[in-house]
Formats: structure tokens, C-alpha cells, sequence
């Protein structure tokens, strides 16, 4: 029995809103499975969607080339279409919510070490005097669009020059070794030489997107690149590398300001005072479409605030 092809869509039918919303996040991404992680479905949900997709439109949006995905001439033209709808979408649910007297929560996107180590241990100060705030944490690495993702304020980490103009600084950082006090006890860690005793935590970069947490760094610094240390602990976030050294797993690259309440509580140590300064900073953003809201300037008036205390 022969089967029965699909017929086409109606030429004036627009395609489903789950099938834009795939198609924009894989395009921005290149990737089906970056595209899944972030809608919380498979793989292989997107590809499906992405080809019912093709199908409606008669056209292919991506080249499926071995381990890379590319967009399509097509596939270019209905991106910049799909991404500047769904921002339009999104913006004016937003409105109609907010008439319809539902609160806007204030949504925050930063890095998921500084959620962890940082921002979130101090959320409540800010929650406990704005009680009537909904505050939504993202925590990604990628660098999301303000406007387009619908998000009112980011925290981001970088140098100057590519913060913005409008750009509220926060804070500076440096890195430096800490490690458990129990670690230290044991193996004592007096000078930088000595760290060929220590396990090492390290930062995987493969694509030394973040030299400044890599140990090769800090070590050249000290001029001591050719230390052989006892091993090394990779991680994929820096979040999972300081409970590591607190449990006394190995030696970390300490950032300030994200481990200056753990050496004030002393579930870490700085044992050297050398430090290697990066020359980046973290930076509050504000999105042009929270710029009026009185809860928006709070948050970033707070974020100071915090950032400034010893």
C-alpha cells in the first residue's frame, strides 16, 4: 500500500506559535539541542519541529552539516521575521497582564556562579523590604537579550569596553588561591611552590574563553608556569569548583566578590596575598523597557548597595 503524502499547508495559514519559538531558539543557538535545553524538550522534538516546520513553509531553513547547523538563506530572512514577532508578543502580553492588574515579576539573567555564590545568598535583604516584588532568577552562561527574552535587568561580567554605555558598575575582581583551612592544616601551602603538593581545581575551558580561571594563568603570573602539580579536579562551572575546595577536594582560584563571605566565615582561606587582576568587572544592565519601573531602579540601587559593603 502506498503512502499517502502530507498535504501542504493552506498558503495564508501562518504556522503554529510552538513551531516559531523552536525555530528562533534553534537559530539563535545553531544547535537543536541547546534549542531543546532551553524549551525543556528533547532533541529530537525540536528537529520534528523544525521540520513540520520546512514543511509548511516548502523551504529548508538550516544546512544539517556533521556536528553544525547553518541557516538557510530562507532560513536568515525568517529568523530576523520570527525573532522580531515574538518580541512584539511577548511585549504586549506583558501590557495586557499588567492592565489586567497581574503583578510583573522583576526578572534578573546572570552567570549561574554568581546566582549561586553571590546574588542568591543575599536575595532575601532585598525581598524582606520589597515584600510586594517577584523577583525570577535566569541563570545561564549564554548572554541573553534583554529586549527579546522579555528579561528587565542582567548582571554580566566582562571589561568596561563591552558593558554598554548605560552599564551600572558594580563591583571589580580578582582572583587569587583559596582552599579549606582543614587542607591547609594538612598540607601546609606557605608559598606558591608549594602548591606542587595540592590537587588543583580547574575551570574546563576548552576554548580558553575565560583564561583569567585558568591555573596556567595565575601561575605565569607568579612565574612558576612550570609547576607539575599533585593533580587536577576539572569542572564544568565555577559553582561546583568552590564547594569542592570547602569540602577540601583540592586548591581553587577564588574570584572576589564571589568567595569574600566564605574567607569571612572562614570555610575558606587566602593563603597568599599576590593576586592576578583580570581588569573586568561585573555590571548591572537595564533593559529599555524597565527603565520606568520604580522596582527596577530599587534592584539596581540595592545591587550597589551590597556591592559596596567591606
Amino acid at each position: 500500500m502506498r503512502k499517502r503524502n502530507a498535504e501542504p499547508a493552506h498558503p495564508t495559514r501562518l504556522p503554529a506559535l510552538d513551531l516559531l519559538v523552536g525555530f528562533e531558539s534553534a537559530a539563535r543557538h545553531l544547535s537543536f539541542t541547546k534549542a531543546g535545553e532551553e524549551l525543556f524538550l528533547t532533541q529530537s522534538a525540536v528537529s520534528r519541529q523544525i521540520k513540520e516546520l520546512e514543511d509548511q513553509l516548502g523551504a529548508p531553513l538550516f544546512e544539517r552539516r556533521h556536528r553544525a547547523l547553518v541557516l538557510t538563506e530562507a532560513g536568515q530572512q525568517f529568523y530576523a521575521s520570527a525573532a522580531q514577532v515574538l518580541s512584539t508578543m511577548r511585549t504586549a502580553t506583558e501590557r495586557l497582564r499588567e492592565k489586567a492588574g497581574r503583578k510583573r515579576p522583576l526578572s534578573v539573567t546572570t552567570t549561574s556562579s554568581f546566582a549561586a555564590l553571590w546574588l542568591i545568598p543575599r536575595l532575601a535583604g532585598f525581598t524582606r523590604t520589597h515584600p510586594g516584588v517577584d523577583v525570577r532568577i535566569t541563570a545561564d552562561s549564554r548572554v541573553q537579550d534583554l529586549e527579546r527574552d522579555g528579561l528587565d535587568v542582567a548582571i554580566r561580567h566582562g571589561p568596561a569596553a563591552l558593558a554598554g554605555p548605560n552599564a551600572v558598575r558594580l563591583m571589580g575582581e580578582r582572583v587569587f588561591p583559596v582552599a579549606s583551612p582543614k587542607l591547609l592544616k594538612k598540607t601546609p601551602l606557605e608559598k606558591p611552590s608549594d602548591l606542587v603538593k595540592h590537587v588543583l581545581l580547574q575551570y574546563d575551558d576548552p576554548d580558553a574563553r575565560h583564561p583569567w580561571l585558568h591555573w596556567t594563568t595565575w601561575l605565569e603570573v607568579e612565574r612558576i608556569a612550570d609547576l607539575r602539580p599533585a593533580g587536577t579536579l576539572i569542572f564544568s562551572g565555577y559553582e561546583q569548583i568552590i564547594p569542592a575546595a570547602i569540602a577540601g577536594h583540592g586548591v581553587a582560584l577564588g574570584r572576589t566578590p564571589l568567595v569574600k563571605d566564605l574567607i569571612a566565615s572562614g570555610e575558606l582561606v587566602a593563603p597568599f596575598q599576590s593576586t592576578a587582576d583580570p581588569a573586568r568587572a561585573y555590571f548591572a544592565i537595564v533593559s529599555k523597557s524597565a527603565e520606568g519601573r520604580p522596582e527596577v531602579a530599587d534592584f539596581v540601587a540595592w545591587l550597589k548597595a551590597e556591592a559596596s559593603k567591606r
